[in-house]
């Protein structure tokens, strides 16, 4: 990319203070979108925050803000394939992806390129696709982290009428015969989908805030999944539910499930917190799939279990002046 990175700005979601968004090179040199903020004061840790699939930096300003109000520095990002984010494929409507390993390295690549201007301990949080990931990350090896908090991690995928086996063996072999760039279903067009038929969350003015924000920047859309996605998607839930992937993780997990989630299966996310040394589930009551974009009861349970993973790990101790 030649032009600067930047963050789209609305009056109902304006830039967070104290941040700004940098482009950094992932795998294969794939130029990638990040975007970085501290606290006014001493900083408590770090959160790095992973959105869930379809969605963009600009989505998470609020939860941007409550980090900062916590006084933790915020590193998050876009996934290859969204945001302001190289994309895979020439429609940039397509959600795809080649396997997961690609996402991993992008996902080291970005705590590389940042690790000297985040302050200890940090914190991992996710978000659906992103907390899948991120879940990942961790379970094969990665050791920076301290605590990890999920909300409705994709840990197993609802594929609807379609069984989850034969999903599984159809995406594969789709995949792999000249089909992964193919929408599973038909396209449609993020801009004109409602809050009634989406049903992610119960709070329309949230929900109204993030339409406002693809309208204002229709680049950082995106569209539905390939079956290339979906391969990578059932391929990285598969891994992660085999017996001894994540049993080794010694740090903290809390995993956020939503009551009335219909996009992840909230049974193989409460089989996985248990398989933790020191997991957690914990149920959002009356909650749809986007705990953090919900109403504010909702979005409190969410609060008051990162609160009670973290407190413990990250306190506040002498200031630290990251560089800029």
């Amino acid at each position: 990319m030649t032009e600067p990175a930047y963050l789209v700005s609305t009056l109902e979601a304006p830039v967070p203070d104290q941040g700004k968004a940098e482009w950094f090179r992932g795998a294969e040199g794939t130029t990638l979108r990040a975007a970085i903020f501290f606290p006014t004061g001493p900083a408590r840790g770090t959160v790095v925050l992973s959105p869930g699939r379809t969605e963009p930096i600009e989505k998470y300003f609020e939860v941007v803000e409550d980090l900062l109000t916590r006084g933790f520095a915020v590193l998050t990002h876009d996934w290859r394939g969204q945001g302001l984010s190289a994309r895979s494929l020439p429609d940039r409507l397509k959600g795809h992806a080649r396997g997961y390993q690609p996402f991993l390295n992008d996902y080291k690549a970005l705590l590389d390129a940042f690790e000297a201007r985040l302050p200890k301990p940090w914190i991992a949080m996710g978000h659906s696709m992103g907390g899948c990931l991120t879940l990942l990350a961790l379970a094969k090896g990665e050791r920076r982290f301290s605590a990890c908090v999920l909300s409705a991690p994709m840990l197993g995928i609802n594929t609807g009428a379609v069984p989850p086996l034969a999903a599984k063996a159809l995406s594969w072999t789709l995949s792999r015969f000249g089909f992964a760039g193919r929408y599973v279903s038909a396209a449609y067009d993020p801009l004109t989908q409602t809050f009634e038929v989406e049903k992610l969350t119960h709070d329309r003015a949230r929900y109204d805030r993030y339409r406002a924000q693809l309208k204002a920047d229709p680049r950082i859309a995106l569209g539905g999944v390939t079956w290339g996605w979906l391969d990578f998607a059932v391929s990285a839930c598969a891994w992660l539910a085999r017996r001894g992937a994540v049993e080794s993780l010694d740090i903290p997990v809390t995993i956020v499930a939503a009551e009335l989630d219909d996009r992840v299966l909230n049974p193989a996310l409460k089989a996985i917190a248990e398989r933790l040394s020191q997991g957690r589930y914990i149920e959002v009551p009356g909650a749809f799939h986007e705990i953090l974009i919900e109403t504010d009861p909702r979005r409190a349970v969410f609060w008051k279990a990162f609160d009670e993973t973290v407190d413990g790990t990250a306190t506040v101790g002498a200031p630290i002046s990251p560089s800029a």
